[in-house]
């Protein structure tokens, strides 16, 4: 009598394990078939990227300042810096001042090495204001602006009309043109009551 109980009792216990044995066993088999069916492709929508530009205008009447714009998405260098000199060339949408002259625009641009070659419409020369001031607030928010926004770019050639030798009235573009970020505009700095202008950054430091 004690071994039959025995008997029942084992065939008890192993009933239970017998059915999560095979349970498991269909879960895993599911799970493999699955695994070996190639999935349709599917169409995935990427997120348009958008990326944030400097500009360059003009504030109080005598210095540069920036402007953070936000662009399109775009690949390859000379396509991002056309996309970047139509925003410029659109003027500021913030409290700033425009830098260009009214019909300024240009022609093409060209990146070669770290030097990117940009051709100005005639009205760029033509419109532009007289004066010194005029000249470099105009010239130097092209410069910067490529220059701040593409780090591989160290210098900028710009020409009139496919005249690589032009020259304004007081500015010479026949060689390439570093960017000058001293011309950004000095932020008052209270301290007790008296402004301190803050130091100037160095040319080439953006």
């Amino acid at each position: 009598m004690p071994s039959g109980r025995h008997k029942r009792i084992n065939v008890n216990l192993l009933i239970p394990f017998l059915v999560i044995a095979l349970v498991f066993g269909g879960l895993i088999w599911q799970k493999y078939r699955a695994s070996r069916v190639v999935p349709p492709k599917l169409h995935v929508v990427q997120p348009s990227g958008v990326r944030t530009g400097v500009l360059f205008f003009v504030a109080d009447g005598s210095r540069l300042a920036r402007e953070a714009r936000e662009l399109e998405p775009c690949g390859e260098t000379t396509a991002c810096v056309k996309n970047l000199l139509d925003e410029l060339f659109s003027g500021p949408v913030g409290e700033l001042n425009e830098a260009l002259p009214e019909g300024a625009g240009f022609n093409s641009v060209q990146v070669v090495g770290d030097t990117a070659t940009i051709d100005l419409n005639r009205n760029f020369s033509d419109e532009l204001p007289s004066g010194s001031s005029s000249e470099m607030l105009a010239v130097y928010s092209i410069v910067d602006t490529v220059c701040a926004n593409f780090p591989q770019i160290a210098q900028v050639k710009l020409t009139i009309e496919g005249a690589g030798g032009a020259r304004l009235s007081h500015l010479d573009l026949s060689q390439p043109l570093r960017p000058d970020y001293t011309l950004e505009r000095e932020p008052a700095a209270a301290d007790s009551g008296k402004t301190t202008p803050p130091s100037r950054p160095t040319k080439g430091t953006p």
